[in-house]
């Protein structure tokens, strides 16, 4: 079985960064997509960045482009989310989730597509 976890949030101004990491445990040796989804109260959850293990490029939510990076450990047991120029809109719980094999372009920010979940961790930022 895959476990994830996330650390790295916290509460931070406008204009401030965090950096997000996601330690996943019980990988095999199959390629993954893997993510980072978000939820914010009364809101429901949505895809925040996208990557595929083994290679390609990172696929981001319109808005955060330009501001956010999602990244792997060269170790491909860590996944990163560098989130520069904060927003009040960003705040929200920020979830990794991870995906054996591939998924289908179309539905790659769709959360039903994941089968694995961390637990998420809290994302504030204040204006």
């Amino acid at each position: 079985q895959v476990q994830l976890v996330e650390s790295g949030g916290g509460s931070v101004q406008a204009g401030g960064s965090l950096r997000l990491s996601c330690v996943v445990s019980g990988e095999t040796a199959r390629s993954y997509t893997m993510g980072w989804f978000r939820q914010a109260p009364g809101k429901e959850r949505e895809g925040v960045a996208i990557i595929y293990t083994g290679g390609g490029s990172g696929d981001y939510t319109d808005s955060v482009k330009g501001r956010f990076t999602i990244s792997q450990g060269n170790a491909k047991n860590s996944l990163y989310l560098q989130m520069d120029s904060l927003k009040p809109e960003d705040t929200a719980l920020y979830y990794c989730a991870a995906e054996p094999g591939g998924v289908a372009p179309m539905q790659t920010f769709d959360d039903a597509s994941y089968s694995y979940w961390g637990q998420g961790t809290q994302v504030t930022v204040s204006s």
